[in-house]
């Protein structure tokens, strides 16, 4: 299996969508003013205490106030408290990390009141964006993650990861790790580290560490409270940190300022693969020249189509996700209805794990599959879920169908389900009903050219339009683009784009800065 990254960077959002085999898996979009990001570290003040939660309300600046409850305090909350304090006391000097007295755990069935107070000074770290009316989720219990290391600060053990199965490469991480760990640190050992040299190992530990030490130093500079004092890498490189792997084959990117981070990010971490790093350079929108923008729109949606007509129905409500799946206008199978409800099935559950990924669905999912009598399909069904599963990297837990032919899945959630609207709103009458004759759509394309040239003053720009309308431009020897570009100048160029309705419009400068060339009675609904 090969995989591909495509990252769309857009004057607002950033976009990116990991292709397996050229099928799209996992598609995530961040706006560029985002203010949560799970990783970030903050330096805050406790802004409400909730003694029937045990937990407290967090204030990070933002309009919505942050949760943290008492568990996740961590127990080495009393070691963080005092090393503040001194970090704090001195702005000329910073007190060694080295140096940092561990004080005993806090108790686990203590109260909340107990510890915290109102306007106390707390360091946390974000481990769940806001979802739906619910603001962050925080933990007191910091952490630093690299690729193949996670950095705990005041932590005291090393711990390998479960999926390494031998024992002999365990020991030998644990012992690699244990003579290169600063003092007062725990190490977390992730998966991928299994077989790397210790002077790969010891030049990331070094990194998280210093990226530590920064956040201690940013305290002890400022005195503005709240504070962002870590902050978590772009959405580009978290992804590819958990995703990189030696089967990618190509990272594409559109824009230099971040083709710069990856790429140096990937030299970095892989300095073999460094070249697979590519800047696109192309007209065609990347994500159209890459078929994802196609991908998007037929996979998103209430309704999902898979193989031979049958499909999915799949609902999102405030407490879980609810999958139905249906056979459709297929074909029954000679072989009978079971044999066919287990085909379907079977390729239900193939799309559905795509789906989980895709959209990022956490939380508790059902599925309601087609009845099946025999118990060794509904246990054949069950596996293959397992094992469609198993490149998840998100943690899930999956139950056998029950009685009722549902099957429970359980996938963990750190941010809101990606939802996508494929539905467009007509861009020429907004929903009216009523709109001008098409055939005089090109004439209304050449009035803005017209004003954008000679009255706006600018000379190159690109004008995006459906695929459809682009052809039609663009057809004939003596196309209407010629007679444009002979009339208003060679800076008129025309990009098709999937991403547009059928009369929709997009002008972009040189620099592909949007322009804003509607009208007001164009946005009149």
């Amino acid at each position: 299996m090969t995989s591909e990254v495509v990252i769309d960077v857009q004057q607002k959002n950033i976009a990116i969508a990991l292709l397996e085999d050229k099928r799209l898996v996992e598609y995530q979009v961040e706006p560029k003013s985002a203010s949560f990001s799970v990783g970030n570290i903050y330096i805050a003040k406790v802004k409400r205490i909730m003694p029937g939660l045990n937990a407290c309300f967090v204030d990070l600046g933002y309009e919505r106030d942050a949760f943290l409850h008492y568990l996740d305090l961590g127990s080495q909350f009393s070691s963080y408290e005092k090393y503040l304090k001194q970090v704090e006391s001195d702005q000329k000097k910073l007190f060694p990390f080295s140096k940092a007295m561990r004080l005993p755990d806090i108790k686990k069935d203590d109260s909340v009141q107990n510890v915290l107070k109102v306007g106390q000074e707390v360091m946390v770290q974000i481990v769940k964006e806001p979802i739906s009316t619910k603001g962050p989720r925080l933990t007191g219990e910091l952490s630093f993650a690299g690729r193949y290391l996670v950095l705990i600060p005041f932590g005291n053990q090393i711990s390998v990861s479960t999926k390494i199965k031998s024992g002999e490469e365990r020991a030998r991480l644990k012992q690699l790790i244990h003579s290169i760990k600063p003092k007062n640190c725990g190490i977390i050992v992730r998966t991928v580290a299994e077989g790397k040299r210790v002077a790969v190992l010891d030049a990331e530990l070094k990194l998280l560490y210093k990226r530590w030490t920064d956040a201690l130093t940013k305290i002890q500079k400022t005195q503005t409270r709240p504070q962002l004092v870590f902050e978590e890498t772009g959405r580009a490189i978290a992804l590819l940190r958990d995703l990189f792997n030696p089967s990618f084959e190509s990272i594409y990117v559109n824009d230099e300022e971040v083709f710069e981070q990856v790429k140096s990010y990937v030299s970095l971490i892989a300095p073999e693969k460094a070249g697979i790093v590519k800047k696109y350079t192309g007209k065609v929108p990347i994500f159209d020249n890459f078929n994802v923008t196609k991908q998007i729109k037929s996979s998103f949606g209430k309704t999902v189509n898979y193989k031979h007509g049958a499909y999915l129905i799949i609902e999102h409500t405030e407490a879980l996700h609810v999958v139905d799946v249906n056979s459709g206008n297929r074909a029954r199978s000679e072989s009978g209805q079971e044999a066919n409800a287990l085909d379907v099935n079977l390729g239900a559950a193939d799309e559905l794990a795509r789906q989980l990924r895709l959209r990022d669905m956490g939380g508790i999912i059902v599925v309601d599959f087609i009845d099946m009598n025999l118990a060794e399909d509904r246990q054949a069904l069950y596996e293959r879920m397992v094992k469609n599963m198993q490149s998840d990297r998100a943690r899930h837990n999956i139950l056998p169908l029950s009685k009722f032919g549902l099957m429970q899945i359980t996938r963990q959630r750190v941010r809101p389900a990606m939802d996508v609207s494929v539905a467009e709103t007509c861009p020429s009458c907004n929903g009216t009903g009523t709109i001008k004759a098409s055939i005089l759509f090109t004439d209304q394309l050449e009035s803005k050219i017209d004003r954008l040239v000679n009255k706006i003053g600018v000379k190159k720009f690109y004008l995006y339009v459906h695929p459809y309308v682009a052809a039609y431009i663009n057809k004939g020897v003596i196309s209407l683009k010629r007679k444009w570009q002979m009339k208003y100048g060679f800076g008129v160029h025309i990009i098709p784009s999937e991403k547009l309705a059928m009369l929709q419009y997009e002008f972009y400068d040189s620099n592909k800065q949007f322009i804003d060339m509607k009208e007001e009675i164009e946005t009149k609904n």
